[in-house]
């Protein structure tokens, strides 16, 4: 998405926003799946965590999209 997001003043780039929100749902993720004891089964696991957080970027942004048309 291209673009700036006003913040009280302060223009954000969306894709910093959307980096923001990712680690949010990141964080709630990655708290569940150490509750579950799903890190055993992983060979990786900040290989994992980096490719779990892009792929969480990719669906916030493509979510985003589809709300703003």
């Amino acid at each position: 998405m291209i673009g700036d997001v006003d913040v009280s003043g302060v223009f954000l780039p969306t894709l910093l926003v959307l980096m923001g929100i990712t680690y949010l749902l990141f964080l709630v993720i990655h708290a569940v799946l150490t509750r579950v004891h799903f890190y055993r089964l992983v060979w990786h696991r900040a290989l994992f965590n980096v490719g779990l957080y892009a792929l969480l970027l990719g669906v916030v942004d493509s979510f985003s999209r589809y709300l703003m048309t």
